[in-house]
């Protein structure tokens, strides 16, 4: 959704975008996934890790607006489509398969890349690319974040956790947005604004259409790490 909004900006204002990665797999790499978080998101994860090797390859061979069309393409084949189940019961099985050539073939397709970039989903030479930008944007930010982290006017700009959004903005509300966003980070001082009561995120893989609000939920429940 962050990156949705994101977009909106961009189409309005003189930005480049740099589309880079972290990996929640390799900043978990030492956690007991079944001890500490909700079924399913081993397989979550390490499907994130898979496609970042692609998308890895795809700038080293392509260039970083190849990732842009990449990772949009990712996004709406993930989280654009209704499934048959809801988030809450969607099984290891189905975010597994996000992991594999037979998902990401059409989404390079479509985004006219070469289908052989799914290679590198089984290639772990990639993981040392993945893990340095991992590694920088906790430098950025501290360790006690999440996704999505944005580093505006890199390298001297402020980086920040967020913001968690769970509607889209239309394109008057996305660039007053991205302006009070960027003044709050701005401000020395400014660590954290926070709450975790926020609504199902609106899209449809989560069962909430472009003209619903989804419902509201409070994720320090669990719908996320249960244990530090």
């Amino acid at each position: 959704m962050t990156s949705k909004w994101v977009r909106k900006v961009q189409s309005q204002r003189d930005y480049r975008v740099d589309w880079r990665f972290i990996s929640l797999r390799l900043v978990n790499a030492h956690v007991d996934y079944d001890a500490h978080f909700p079924a399913g998101y081993e397989a979550g994860h390490t499907a994130g890790l898979r496609l970042l090797r692609m998308a890895a390859r795809t700038r080293a061979e392509h260039g970083p607006e190849a990732v842009g069309a990449l990772y949009a393409g990712l996004g709406a084949q993930i989280f654009d489509r209704a499934r048959p189940r809801d988030r809450d019961t969607d099984d290891a099985a189905a975010r597994e398969e996000r992991g594999t050539r037979r998902f990401v073939e059409p989404v390079l397709d479509t985004a006219g890349l070469p289908l052989d970039l799914a290679d590198a989903l089984d290639d772990p030479s990639w993981d040392g690319v993945v893990q340095a930008e991992t590694d920088e944007a906790l430098t950025l930010t501290g360790k006690d974040v999440g996704t999505p982290i944005l580093h505006f006017e890199p390298p001297e700009g402020v980086a920040f956790f967020g913001p968690v959004i769970s509607r889209l903005p239309d394109d008057e509300q996305a660039a007053q947005l991205w302006d009070h966003v960027i003044a709050l980070a701005r401000f020395p001082g400014f660590a954290e604004l926070k709450r975790s009561l926020r609504e199902r995120v609106q899209l449809r893989a989560f069962g909430v259409r472009e003209d619903e609000v989804g419902a509201q939920e409070d994720w320090h429940e669990g719908s996320r790490r249960q244990k530090r």
